[in-house]
């Protein structure tokens, strides 16, 4: 099976071209704007007619979009994550390829929910930030592409290779920064969210199956358990083995409030932190994963304790 991998060199697309590469079924191509791909292209720029030639030229059987922006302005979210994929699926119907698409969608295209509750693939979107705006376009035109895709909408992933500016790896960093200084107290922010963490490499899992399997339109993918960032702050303190008070400020979500990791500052001149999930979920998020489940025969594996103790670990050699 030949499948075109774009994306490999991001957070989930290295773990998908890992698990790609496992397969001596699969023959794999990597598309994307670094030296390192096999082929250079820039969705947010490239022709639609350029793409195409390629993929004539490459006959994938599969197209796996792992690109995308997760910071930036309305526009540069916009261009990197909603035209790039009308790039792809117009280079798609215009190819004879007859490719499978695989789009990687995200949890924030849903937006806030009422905590306790599980998000199913037929709730009504409400993005509240225009990251999940610029992620549900895309998913919106994958859907009416004509094509055979599926999107997977993935939660909040976690595991190594987590972005340091992440929640997770925010808190890993501000713990390592406690642990090299000696500081006996370690103060927080933002703890009182919940998120539905799910291990990257339990995404790559999912990815290859969705590549091998028939399903369409949307499937969520994640833990199917939601989980307070102050939980995860004291198994990460666990697994790191610091033996410091962890201390949570008292801070109002905002856009510029102290958040995790408040740093050293003088009373003069204090440093805000961007709160750490400004992502338009409001306070809770936990996804129904029964379509996973049924559709692709897939259940995450990976704990969320493995996942921070992978995600110390990187942490933990800065030190």
């Amino acid at each position: 099976m030949r499948v075109l991998l774009i994306g490999a060199n991001g957070f989930i697309g290295r773990f998908v071209a890992d698990r790609l590469l496992a397969d001596p079924a699969v023959q794999l191509t990597a598309l994307g704007r670094g030296d390192d791909a096999d082929v250079r292209f820039d969705l947010a720029t490239g022709s639609p007619g350029a793409l195409t030639r390629f993929l004539d030229a490459v006959h994938p059987g599969v197209v796996i979009n792992c690109a995308g922006a997760t910071r930036g302005g309305a526009r540069e979210l916009t261009r990197h994550n909603t035209v790039a994929v009308a790039t792809v699926c117009e280079a798609l119907r215009r190819s004879g390829c007859g490719a499978r698409l695989v789009q990687i969608g995200c949890g924030s295209e849903y937006g806030p929910s009422q905590p306790g509750s599980s998000t199913a693939e037929d709730a009504v979107p409400r993005p509240g930030g225009p990251y999940g705006v610029s992620k549900l376009a895309a998913t919106e035109l994958v859907l009416g592409s004509g094509l055979d895709a599926v999107v997977l909408r993935v939660f909040s992933p976690a595991g190594p290779g987590t972005p340091a500016g992440s929640p997770l790896g925010r808190l890993a960093e501000a713990m390592r920064r406690a642990m090299q200084a000696g500081d006996g107290e370690l103060k927080l922010g933002g703890l009182g969210v919940q998120r539905d963490f799910v291990d990257v490499r339990d995404v790559a899992r999912a990815v290859h199956a969705a590549s091998l399997s028939a399903a369409q339109g949307v499937i969520n993918i994640g833990s199917g358990r939601a989980v307070r960032l102050r939980d995860a702050a004291a198994v990460l303190a666990r697994v790191a083995g610091y033996g410091g008070a962890l201390h949570e400020l008292d801070t109002p979500p905002g856009p510029l409030r102290s958040a995790i990791g408040h740093p050293r500052a003088d009373s003069e001149h204090p440093a805000p932190v961007a709160y750490p999930y400004p992502d338009g979920c409001g306070s809770w998020q936990q996804a129904d994963v029964r379509t996973a489940r049924d559709r692709l025969g897939w259940r995450p594996r990976i704990n969320l304790e493995e996942s921070l103790a992978d995600i110390w670990m990187e942490a933990a050699c800065r030190i």
